[in-house]
């Protein structure tokens, strides 16, 4: 039978995941991913056999408690950013893309549309080989997020990513100015580092008491929970809440675990100027690491059919019950559907910038045209020279 199977995989339309693989292979990948299953199922069986267990620590440290406690505010107006970059090799140059997006959420009945269409924030160059650009474009993207998140005049601002991604990106593009001194996109993050550092700052501090702005990231390895109840360090902090949560639960608010390595919480801005924001580039760092160490995170299960959210805010979002209240509605409010398994806006802003790779070969052939239509030499010059080996590309 799974012979039968192989073969009517190679049958099928070119779109299939397995039609460019010998059939020995798919059959040997497909043994170890029944193995995989198999591990998996047993830790599934121990899960539900433990629940009640993994329930009691969660009770027996104060740990669970219900949105009710928070009271129930108006649903406050949201928006979500997202972005993502994505770099085209090319034979004789990289063709380079970074995109931001932000996307109104599901409007309250008492409110208005602020916008008609998503805000975005585009870049777009034609850079030399070099192993830094993705770096660099990581830096702009995450940038522009930001920028747009303060930017926005709703109550509410998610982001599609920890908020320690910024200063650890920023970071890593400042000590990268001095190495990528031939790249467009490090003229582009030198002039606007200023603005992105500023706009990472002002959210941090989070001093509009009317404006909130948290973070959702899908996947994070930090396991404050676990470790506060000192459960196994196989057990996911969001896997296991989302079985242990009901409807309606969230966990307190505990403060963000730093990374094992210290030097991801630590910045170097040395590179961009003798002052940022009226201080010495090393009191700018200081105080990101030092708001950053305010941060605090819990998990929420708006609706049964959801995942646990993981949500990470600033220090006065979480000791400010009628804030955090306007944070767990807008995020009930949002997650109206079981199409989606994250926020409304989230959703969208996600799949518009994901589609930036896939247009990427398009985006080169457009250019290629422009060339040709130009080039007074052999027009077969131009395409060798922008034949695409692979795109490279992350959100």
């Amino acid at each position: 039978p799974l012979r039968r199977l192989i073969e009517e995989v190679h049958m099928t339309a070119d779109d299939t995941p397995f039609t460019d693989l010998p059939a020995a292979l798919v059959e040997e990948a497909l043994g170890h991913a029944k193995s995989a299953g198999n591990q998996l199922l047993s830790t599934f069986r121990r899960i539900v056999e433990n629940r009640d267990a993994f329930r009691r620590a969660l009770e027996n440290k104060g740990l669970i408690t219900h949105e009710s406690t928070c009271g129930y505010p108006p649903a406050p107006t949201t928006c979500a950013t997202d972005g993502s970059y994505s770099i085209e090799r090319m034979l004789t140059a990289d063709f380079a893309a970074t995109a931001a997006v932000a996307v109104e959420g599901l409007t309250p009945p008492s409110e208005t549309r602020f916008w008609h269409a998503p805000r975005h924030s585009a870049y777009v160059r034609v850079e030399k080989h070099h192993e830094k650009t993705e770096t660099m474009l990581r830096a702009i993207m995450l940038g522009r997020e930001l920028l747009l998140a303060i930017e926005a005049p709703h109550d509410l601002v998610m982001l599609d990513a920890t908020l320690a991604l910024p200063l650890i990106c920023f970071h890593q593009a400042a000590n990268g100015l001095k190495e990528t001194t031939a790249l467009q996109c490090n003229n582009e993050f030198r002039d606007h580092a200023h603005e992105y550092l500023t706009a990472y700052r002002t959210i941090l501090e989070s001093a509009r008491t009317d404006k909130n702005v948290v973070a959702l990231p899908k996947y994070s390895m930090r396991r404050e929970i676990g470790n506060a109840v000192g459960w196994s360090g196989e057990y996911d902090d969001r896997g296991l809440l989302t079985i242990l949560l009901q409807p309606g639960e969230l966990t307190k608010p505990i403060q963000l675990e730093p990374p094992s390595s210290s030097w991801l919480w630590s910045g170097n801005f040395s590179p961009l100027g003798e002052t940022l924001g009226g201080q010495t580039p090393k009191q700018f760092a200081a105080t990101l690491v030092t708001l950053l160490g305010g941060v605090h995170v819990f998990y929420y299960k708006p609706h049964s059919w959801l995942p646990a959210l993981r949500v990470e805010i600033v220090k006065s979002v979480a000791n400010n019950p009628h804030r955090l209240g306007g944070v767990l509605q807008g995020l009930k409010h949002q997650c109206a559907t079981d199409a989606m398994l994250e926020p409304y806006p989230l959703y969208l802003a996600d799949r518009m910038v994901k589609s930036l790779a896939r247009a990427m070969p398009a985006f080169r052939q457009v250019a290629a045209q422009h060339i040709a239509g130009q080039y007074e030499g052999d027009v077969g010059e131009v395409f060798f020279a922008m034949h695409g080996y692979r795109t490279e590309s992350g959100v």
